[in-house]
């Protein structure tokens, strides 16, 4: 061996981790190291292989979810899997239940421990953005890179704040009013799509003594489903909870008319007693019932794919998909003072103001990409998706969406039991999907009223005849009123 003499300087070269801001601490194991070795006149290079252990810091999120069923825990669990050994970024899931979100947000935002992305529904987006809870130009940022055309417009308006969009759209579902087509078709009566429409149907096939009522929809005062049940009236009568300045508009002639209108339907053609998510859905799997205002949550159950929701009608006896089968759909319908309408529901994924951004970011555009047909999966007929597709592939996602299986107990697409004009008119609705509040800029009002809920338990006290329509309309006017000043 060749003797090195004179001063030796010795250059070590390590290959280099980056440490990425928060998370947990891990063991790794560096690759081969190379040593340059100079001596006068000549360098000489040797390999060596080195092990050392270096702590780094794993890229961590946290992510809220509002969809707290096993099922769709589980299927959450595998599409964070997939993104975390796609990017080596690790997601903490937090489950949390929709009534308890807007308290848990503010006591977290108190706390400085908002959530990386929190999956939440459009009642509280602009809420939050205006209180500063998230990260606008993060979401606008997000919708940007995956293209602004891929997303359903309606749903993008809904949550845009002085220009920019708020949250990124993940999924939705609108309103229907469901109506029997065999007993319409039988007894010569039009789609029910006007408020004249309905009440005739309502009127002709109502039949209380034999246990049969024209509609069955909700009336308890303590539910958001009563607050979303009528909104879907009140919008299609053109009452609207403000005007374009700010001003709340509940006792305006055209809410008076809503309010008389929904009162007089299910005071006249409808179950007696207080009716509710529950008790509207039975009413109707029993066949007592000609229509029935509900989300489109209920396909599936009318197809008797889920035992706990089972059809229980006489003709159901022999065909548990009767009433899919036998079924007509209202996505939209009209008031005399309005246009057709349809109450939407849109879920966002939200980026937490202070929150590790591009993390978030990468996960927002896994969810939407990689994983997105696994997450409409988790209830098909209730999540229709508000990215139709990709840039390339424009009607990716919708398509996808349409051969995907619902159903709890028994799986089966929905196209097995619904013709192709129902689901695509299902689909087209969700560009038009309409609600309180949000185009006039009043997402903190929104979030306040289905807060306190002012609506279902005025809707409620004309049922119970302690107030009129016009009573009813003032009371509110004054109290939502009051809800506004205590925003500003």
């Amino acid at each position: 061996m060749k003797r090195w003499r004179g001063a030796l300087l010795v250059l070590v070269v390590f290959s280099m981790i980056a440490v990425a801001c928060g998370g947990t601490t891990g063991e790794v194991t560096p690759e081969t190291v190379t040593v340059t070795v100079q001596v006068p006149g000549e360098t000489v290079t040797s390999i060596v292989t080195e092990t050392k252990t270096v702590e780094v810091e794993t890229p961590t999120i946290t992510f809220w979810s509002t969809e707290t069923q096993p099922a769709r825990v589980q299927i959450t669990q595998g599409i964070i899997d997939r993104f975390t050994a796609a990017t080596g970024i690790n997601v903490i899931p937090v489950y949390v239940d929709e009534n308890a979100l807007p308290e848990t947000m503010v006591a977290a935002a108190a706390s400085g421990t908002l959530p990386d992305v929190v999956f939440h529904p459009i009642d509280f987006t602009v809420g939050w953005a205006e209180q500063g809870l998230l990260d606008m130009d993060a979401a606008a940022e997000v919708v940007k890179d995956l293209g602004a055309d891929t997303f359903a417009q309606g749903a993008l308006n809904m949550a845009t704040v002085n220009g920019t969009v708020a949250a990124v759209p993940s999924d939705g579902w609108g309103q229907l009013l469901i109506y029997r087509q065999d007993l319409f078709d039988a007894n010569s009566l039009d789609r029910p799509d006007t408020y004249q429409k309905i009440e005739l149907a309502a009127k002709t096939l109502n039949d209380p003594g034999n246990n049969f009522y024209g509609i069955t929809a909700s009336t308890d005062a303590g539910a958001v489903f009563t607050q979303q049940t009528f909104e879907h009236f009140a919008l299609a009568n053109d009452c609207q909870l403000t005007d374009d300045a700010g001003n709340v508009t509940l006792d305006t002639p055209e809410c008076i008319e809503a309010i008389r209108f929904y009162t007089n339907l299910l005071k006249n053609y409808s179950p007696g007693g207080t009716q509710d998510v529950v008790t509207t859905r039975a009413t109707y799997f029993a066949g007592q019932a000609a229509m029935i205002v509900w989300s489109p949550f209920i396909m599936d159950e009318m197809a008797g794919l889920r035992d706990s929701a089972l059809p229980t009608c006489p003709e159901c006896v022999n065909d548990p998909a009767y009433l899919a089968k036998n079924s007509g759909f209202v996505p939209a319908f009209a008031g005399p003072n309005g246009s057709p309408a349809q109450y939407g529901q849109i879920s966002y994924l939200g980026i937490g103001t202070g929150s590790n951004t591009d993390a978030a970011k990468k996960f927002i555009e896994f969810w939407l990409g990689d994983g997105y047909l696994d997450w409409l999966s988790t209830s098909v007929e209730g999540k229709f998706p508000m990215r139709r597709g990709t840039p390339d592939d424009p009607t990716k996602f919708i398509d996808g969406w349409k051969d995907l299986k619902t159903g709890v107990d028994r799986k089966a697409p929905l196209s097995d039991f619904y013709s192709p004009e129902v689901i695509n008119e299902l689909i087209a609705g969700a560009d038009n999907f309409q609600r309180w509040g949000f185009l006039q800029g009043q997402g903190q009002l929104v979030t306040a009223i289905y807060t306190s809920l002012p609506v279902p338990k005025a809707i409620r006290d004309v049922l119970d005849g302690t107030l009129t329509p016009e009573t009813a309309a003032a009371d509110l006017q004054a109290e939502v009123e009051q809800e506004l000043e205590l925003l500003k």
